[in-house]
């Protein structure tokens, strides 16, 4: 076995024990194929207000713009499909949100994996990523072999389905890569597309974010349009439709992370508790949540528009 292999091995073997349920590791390089790609998906706006998107265009395609010399990109998968969901009349918040911020539990776990590392192969320099950068994440899990890109344009896995947070460690040492998965799984199959009760799955593996109820629900910061009242199916934060219709789900088990437990009263709230909701409730509830992205005003003007 070389050098390059013990390594990847070694960090596979410490990813797992960390309670990462993959890791699939791609030499880092221009992602050429996307760059025309994510080109036309911006000129036609389906990012919607999400500015954002628009910055940093190299970065996004080149890890080299993000960690100097890279010379490898690291992939990971973290479940987070929970045991119980929320009671059936209330207002719906995305499973990734039930427990505490994904965002600072993971970095946690990455820059453990990184200690560890160091500690096994001298120093390197690297960064950790969890949807916290300019880097397209789902790309580099496909060209790390953990999956595919659905429909829905998430990564699915065969195994484990996508109900998972994915995280990246860019480094500038060089591993042993990993295969890209290329099969499309997905077949003849639409009920993605189907169950999308705003149209926002396109043909090609595409997403109008600009229609998407995540993006309404968390990223749009003005009114959401008229045009889709009684269009939500009762989503106040995010939106799990997609996902809960994958077939490929029926392989999602529960994780077992303390941290994404769901936090006190989220499942049991039902639509009245949520209407009369109180500030200092919703910083008792979501303190340490990703749902105080929306902040309480936002929350609000999302329970607002779902009530009949």
């Amino acid at each position: 076995m070389s050098n390059k292999e013990f390594n990847s091995n070694f960090i596979k073997k410490e990813a797992s024990l960390l309670g990462f349920t993959s890791c699939g590791i791609a030499k880092a390089e221009f992602l050429e194929e996307q760059a025309p790609l994510l080109e036309q998906w911006l000129k036609n706006g389906f990012h919607g207000k999400m500015g954002y998107m628009e910055n940093h265009f190299d970065k996004r395609l080149d890890p080299a713009k993000l960690v100097p010399g890279a010379k490898s990109v690291i992939s990971l998968l973290y479940n987070y499909y929970p045991s119980a969901t929320q009671t059936d009349d209330t207002y719906k918040i995305a499973k990734y949100a039930y427990g505490e911020d994904y965002h600072h539990v993971i970095k946690q776990k990455l820059y453990a994996l990184v200690d560890t590392m160091e500690s096994s192969f001298g120093k390197f320099h690297a960064r950790v990523f969890t949807d916290s950068a300019p880097i397209m994440e789902r790309n580099w899990a496909q060209k790390s072999g953990l999956g595919w890109l659905g429909k829905n344009a998430l990564l699915i896995s065969k195994q484990k389905g996508s109900f998972f947070f994915l995280a990246e460690i860019i480094l500038d040492l060089e591993l042993h890569y990993d295969d890209e998965f290329k099969t499309d799984h997905c077949g003849n199959c639409t009920k993605c597309i189907d169950a999308c009760p705003t149209q926002a799955i396109l043909p090609n593996n595409t997403i109008d974010g600009s229609k998407c109820i995540s993006y309404f629900t968390i990223e749009l910061k003005n009114e959401i349009p008229t045009l889709y009242k009684d269009k939500f199916e009762d989503w106040m934060f995010g939106c799990d439709i997609c996902q809960d219709v994958c077939p490929w789900n029926r392989f999602s088990t529960p994780h077992r992370e303390p941290c994404f437990k769901p936090l006190p009263g989220l499942l049991t709230k039902n639509k009245k508790e949520w209407e009369g909701i109180t500030e200092d409730v919703f910083n008792e509830i979501f303190k340490k949540s990703p749902v105080q992205r929306t902040k309480f005003n936002g929350l609000l003007r999302n329970i607002n528009f779902l009530k009949k």
